[in-house]
């Protein structure tokens, strides 16, 4: 800022030379033409007359004629060029100011040699006002600025060394804290606001960790109970009887060994490493080939399972990873929805639903039923890793399809859209 308006003040400051120098230029060539002028029309008499009734406050006319000057001065300044070469020369006078600064020089006539000048004290006076009026706004600008730029960088230190502060707080674990935000929505709330919403998603992942943690740890202690049990009494078991219980404790560290899979397995297709097989696929067909795997379950179950195509649609896809999508939500389905339910597979188009009338899931679960290891049920009495529509979505989402959670009053609707 104090270089721009120093910047500017020297420019007008040339400017206002350019300005004087140009006005005594033009006033000089005009007296300078106006006295060649005269001297042509009037004769030597009327000549000197004209030179006496000169104003002096606005132009400073000498003539010598024969016998003694004539004019504003007593003697002529010696080494006065011809105009319009000029040349500054002080005379006396008897006023207040009693020293004048001229700039001037002769013009030849048909009379001789006349001196013509005009007074540049009073512009030169006005300049060294500008210039001691422009010092004093640079001065004024420097020590403003100063005091403008030690406020500002106060109040950004001061706002700089709260969010140090805080992230301290957030380093010790306090996850919760967030950096405040002023009302004036500057660059540091964008910053603020930006670092809260980055410890929001952190916050929220860390639970998901612990619920995860804790869902693990509910899930695999009654197996790995059981096993521990198990192996104190096989000892104490006679031969015939120790084939089975190993038996029994080998299905129950499967059941462990396929959660850890399921979540491999998961983070493998969420993380993209899974390579896909794609390959063109008939929805209708997958939806046949899904009635002809999970009829024969529904029929145990004393359930109704229905198949209904409505219009082809083909996709590229991984064969298996989704016909694993839909065996998990229709084996849901049946797992869920209760002994003689009813279960609908409807397929139009590049859509799929799967409709069932069981008890359905709550509004506040449906997006948290996707989930890892999110099982509604408390009491984890039915078989399970919790995995499974976490991997559905995975899948569907590798796929590029939506999948969405509706009543069916009563019941459940799973739409799948591709």
């Amino acid at each position: 800022m104090t270089v721009i308006i120093g910047a500017l003040l020297f420019a007008l400051y040339r400017q206002l030379i350019i300005e004087q120098q140009y006005q005594v230029t033009q006033y000089l060539e005009s007296e300078t033409q106006r006295y060649q002028q005269l001297a042509l029309t009037v004769d030597r008499r009327s000549f000197a007359a004209q030179i006496r009734a000169a104003d002096p406050q606005t132009a400073l006319i000498a003539w010598r004629n024969s016998y003694d000057m004539v004019g504003a001065l007593s003697f002529m300044p010696e080494g006065m060029p011809m105009l319009p070469q000029t040349r500054d020369f002080p005379i006396l006078t008897g006023g207040p100011d009693k020293l004048h600064i001229l700039t001037g020089g002769l013009v030849m006539t048909r009379y001789g040699p006349v001196l013509i000048a005009t007074r540049t004290d009073n512009l030169a006076t006005l300049i060294d006002k500008f210039i001691s009026a422009a010092a004093t706004a640079v001065m004024l600008t420097v020590v403003l600025t100063l005091a403008l730029g030690y406020l500002f960088s106060k109040a950004i230190l001061r706002r700089l060394v709260q969010y140090n502060r805080l992230s301290e707080q957030i380093e010790r674990g306090h996850y919760d804290t967030r950096l405040p935000l002023s009302w004036r929505q500057d660059e540091f709330d964008m910053l603020a606001l930006q670092f809260n919403n980055v410890l929001d998603i952190l916050e929220n992942n860390l639970m998901a960790v612990r619920g995860v943690t804790d869902n693990i740890a509910h899930d695999l202690r009654t197996p790995l109970s059981h096993i521990r049990i198990g192996l104190e009494e096989l000892a104490a078991k006679s031969p015939d009887e120790i084939s089975e219980g190993c038996a029994i404790l080998t299905e129950e560290l499967d059941h462990c060994l396929a959660t850890f899979d399921a979540m491999l397995s998961l983070t493998r297709i969420e993380e993209g490493q899974q390579t896909l097989d794609l390959q063109e696929l008939s929805l209708a067909q997958l939806c046949t080939d899904l009635l002809e795997m999970a009829d024969a379950v529904a029929e145990s179950n004393e359930q109704t399972l229905s198949l209904s195509l409505l219009a082809d649609h083909k996709v590229h896809g991984d064969k298996y990873l989704l016909f694993q999508a839909l065996y998990n939500l229709v084996d849901n389905a049946m797992k869920y929805s209760g002994q003689g339910a009813r279960i609908d597979i409807i397929q139009s188009g590049a859509q799929i639903k799967i409709c069932d009338n069981g008890p359905g899931i709550p509004d506040d679960s449906k997006e948290r039923v996707f989930e890892r290891l999110v099982r509604l049920d408390p009491s984890r009495h039915l078989q399970g890793t919790g995995l499974g529509l976490s991997m559905v979505k995975a899948i569907l989402s590798r796929h590029n399809a939506q999948i969405t959670l509706s009543d069916n009053h009563p019941g459940l609707v799973v739409t799948i859209q591709f």
